[in-house]
């Protein structure tokens, strides 16, 4: 199976912007952006290194993982606790481990895991699963795949790395032995410093026309896993910020 992590795309993507540097592009690199707002007909940017002024605005800063707030879970972050089955599956043959979540990604999550681990156990807080039936039908057809719900996460027990969870199941606190655990509750978007010039949905992700990847704002862009598409996918949100840029360039030249 061939395929490319998030992370590495983006390094990728910056060695090519990179080569433009000096050029007709300035690249600022580690800061973090804290405000986007309007200042007349430009937008200013504040960030850990200063503010910077620009006639446009692309906001592509993605969302992080929404992760576990129990015991343990920050000190194995790294060390049997991870956020990717399709990059760290294979560290994990044979072994029994578990995927926290109820949603299609979860049950993605374990189907791709069974390919490797000896047993998968997914664990869902709510009563019901949001994953798709026939999703969860097909995943939960393979022998070495359980499933529960109703499940409170207390705690994940460790040495140097994972050797265990507890958590509470129809009133029984269960100890389980694992050596890994995936955790797939969901993404936040990165856009609160932009939530306050941009129209936002429930979840905080930015509103865009999908034709041209346009705010609510004149002037201003959104791509990626902060905006409302659809699919939040490494390839759609590169084309969704190329598709963004073709239309800030005729944006631009029409002034």
């Amino acid at each position: 199976e061939q395929s490319i992590p998030g992370y590495e795309l983006a390094k990728k993507l910056e060695a090519h912007v990179r080569k433009y540097e000096g050029q007709s592009l300035e690249v600022i690199s580690g800061d973090r952006v804290v405000k986007l707002e309007q200042d007349g007909d430009e937008f200013v940017a504040t960030t850990t290194k200063g503010s910077f002024r620009a006639k446009t605005a692309l906001v592509a800063t993605g969302s992080h993982r929404r992760k576990l707030d129990i015991p343990g879970a920050d000190e194995y972050e790294h060390k049997g606790i991870t956020y990717c089955a399709s990059c760290d599956g294979p560290f994990f043959a044979d072994k029994d481990v578990v995927v926290v979540g109820g949603g299609n990604a979860a049950f993605e999550s374990a189907a791709q895991l069974i390919a490797y681990a000896k047993s998968v156990t997914l664990l869902q807080r709510g009563d019901s699963f949001r994953a798709d039936a026939v999703t969860v039908e097909k995943v939960l057809d393979n022998p070495n795949i359980t499933a529960l719900t109703g499940v409170e996460l207390q705690e994940i027990t460790g040495d140097t790395m994972v050797n265990g969870i507890v958590y509470t199941h129809n009133g029984e606190t269960i100890s389980q032995d694992i050596q890994g655990v995936f955790v797939e509750i969901g993404a936040i978007p990165t856009t609160d410093y932009a939530s306050e010039l941009v129209d936002t949905d429930d979840h905080n992700h930015i509103m865009i026309d999908p034709w041209n990847q346009r705010t609510s704002v004149r002037g201003v862009w959104a791509a990626g896993d902060c905006t409302t598409g659809l699919y939040h996918q490494n390839n759609i949100a590169a084309g969704d910020a190329v598709k963004a840029l073709e239309d800030i360039y005729l944006y631009i030249k029409a002034q």
